[in-house]
């Protein structure tokens, strides 16, 4: 089984819970509707990788999250994540109505950095993410439609959380084509404090 790293030690996840559209810029950007209703789906165990690909089978496509680890009923730790996404698949499923796991929960299709203790959620709290250190992807909680606390409640409404699963909150407009070599540095800030970073060089 794939492991996550919080406080010096390695958890095992049973899912990762994923949260899509939840940013209007990010909707408008891929022609996507604004949604009515939360849109939530799922990736394995099996999803959770430390190498950043650049192709599997087609071009892989890079979404930034605040992603949440969940215990005891909360979530109670922040790390930076990357959702990989195979945009083409996403396409072709979208158009026949078909679920996306093709293109959503593939092997490899979800990284993590660190996951960091937090007490709090504020809405100040954001992402960035930099590729060749130039700027791509930056959004702060303030700005989803479904903030983390009214995710959890939702998910929790029809779903099990088991302790140590983790969830994704959507990703802010900027995402694009992982380019084989570039690397990619990201990292949560809250209140002018960055909270974790990670880098990756996409292979």
């Amino acid at each position: 089984m794939k492991t996550i790293q919080f406080n010096g030690k390695s958890f095992i996840p049973s899912k990762i819970v994923c949260i899509g559209r939840n940013f209007v810029a990010h909707a408008q950007e891929l022609g996507n509707e604004v949604p009515q209703q939360m849109v939530i789906f799922t990736k394995p165990n099996s999803s959770i990788s430390d190498e950043l690909h650049s192709f599997n089978l087609e071009p892989l496509h890079y979404e930034a999250e605040l992603s949440f680890l969940y215990q005891n009923g909360r979530f109670i730790a922040v790390a930076f994540g990357l959702d990989l996404t195979k945009r083409q698949t996403q396409a072709f499923l979208k158009s026949k109505g078909l679920p996306w796991e093709r293109a959503k929960a593939f092997d490899g299709a979800a990284l993590f950095s660190e996951f960091v203790p937090i007490e709090s959620i504020s809405d100040s709290m954001s992402l960035e993410l930099y590729i060749d250190n130039h700027l791509v992807q930056k959004g702060d909680v303030g700005l989803m439609i479904n903030k983390p606390l009214a995710i959890l409640n939702e998910v929790n409404a029809f779903m099990s959380l088991a302790d140590n699963d983790v969830v994704m909150t959507g990703t802010p407009k900027g995402v694009g084509e992982i380019e084989k070599g570039s690397v990619f540095w990201g990292r949560v800030v809250s209140q002018q404090q960055v909270l974790v970073e990670h880098r990756w060089t996409a292979q």
